[in-house]
């Protein structure tokens, strides 16, 4: 199936002139980055546009956060629009098909795509400090275990980074959330961005945009951590297990098939992991006046798990998608991409000895 697959992948969009860009950096090809301890992409150097670990390597990823968050998440609105109203209202759209069925009846094809502008917004300010920052906490957190710990304790350290960075962007995500499920799931309060942020500013106070901050981050950083550390560890899987050759040997098309591949594995498990808590966040911000807690609590166990199937085919897409479209970028603007973690020598002689 891999075989054919990379065959497809062969002509590659991404395989653009801006893979030859020369990079600034004259270092060895074939040894780490001068205080590095994760080592980049077996490529030669003449072919990067930047240092890996630089500032502008950190910049050029969280514009990559942005494109495949905010472009994603904003093409699966009209999916995303039926779920939260599914989580919020079992009683009036009983299913997925007759949550489209019935929003297309009352408002419209155009009904589908409310709320498109906060998660456009949203997403991508979350995307540009999710991706971004996450690079950032990934190789500090390396550097401060050191190259031996950091292969050891590898997942520990891609769940630490990446919570780290979902607290971040989160932050910058709440007001837009806030906004998008409202205008979604409040009938007659607003159709577009800019009448829900004064009507929620006069109703609630500036307060209304961050009541949801703490569900979301019950809802994103477990999702993120499972995100990014099964990502990781499924791409490691697949090289060493499923792919018929090294990675090294690889081009760079076949490569985003296997982040592809692995993007939507990853996707499954995030929709599972994080779906309680993003019920609670979509009838919290519906709900005025209402606690996590109480929330919660009148939703019950099993009211918790509403609209599970339309988010999991919604996040496995998205996933695969963003993790597609940001290795593209990275391949597109000639970044430095490490290489699945090996072993360091020095603890390859300690375990044979």
């Amino acid at each position: 199936m891999f075989s054919s697959m990379f065959d497809a992948a062969k002509n590659s969009p991404f395989r653009t002139p801006f893979t030859k860009v020369q990079c600034e950096n004259t270092a060895s090809a074939t040894s780490p980055v001068i205080g590095r301890e994760i080592q980049a992409a077996a490529t030669p150097v003449s072919e990067y546009s930047c240092e890996f670990g630089s500032n502008k390597y950190y910049a050029l990823c969280g514009l990559g956060g942005i494109l495949s968050c905010g472009t994603t998440h904003t093409f699966v609105v009209p999916l995303d629009l039926v779920k939260c109203r599914l989580q919020v209202d079992q009683k009036k759209y009983k299913n997925l098909i007759h949550g489209f069925k019935l929003t297309v009846k009352e408002e419209g094809t155009r009904g589908l795509a409310k709320g498109w502008a906060p998660t456009f917004f949203g997403y991508s300010a979350q995307g540009l400090c999710k991706f971004g920052l996450y690079e950032v906490f990934k190789i500090k957190y390396a550097e401060m275990l050191g190259e031996e710990n950091a292969y050891l304790y590898r997942t520990w350290l891609y769940l630490a980074a990446s919570a780290s960075a979902e607290f971040f962007a989160d932050i910058a995500l709440a007001p837009m959330e806030a906004a998008k499920v409202k205008i979604q799931t409040t009938a007659g309060f607003a159709n577009t961005l800019r009448e829900a942020v004064p009507k929620m500013i006069k109703d609630e106070g500036v307060g209304a945009f961050y009541k949801g901050l703490v569900p979301l981050w019950m809802r994103q950083i477990p999702y993120t951590m499972m995100k990014f550390a099964c990502f990781e560890k499924t791409v490691e899987l697949l090289y060493k297990h499923v792919v018929p050759k090294p990675r090294a040997e690889c081009t760079k098309g076949e490569q985003l098939v296997v982040t592809f591949a692995a993007g939507y594995i990853a996707g499954v498990f995030c929709a599972v992991v994080s779906h309680p808590a993003d019920v609670v966040v979509s009838k919290l911000n519906q709900a005025k006046g209402s606690s996590a807690i109480q929330v919660a609590r009148s939703l019950g166990f099993m009211g918790m798990w509403n609209g599970l199937t339309p988010r999991i085919i919604m996040i496995g897409t998205l996933t695969a998608l963003q993790w597609f479209i940001y290795d593209g970028v990275k391949v597109a603007l000639a970044l430095p991409r490490p290489p699945p973690p090996e072993m360091p020598e020095s603890l390859k002689a300690k375990m044979a000895a």
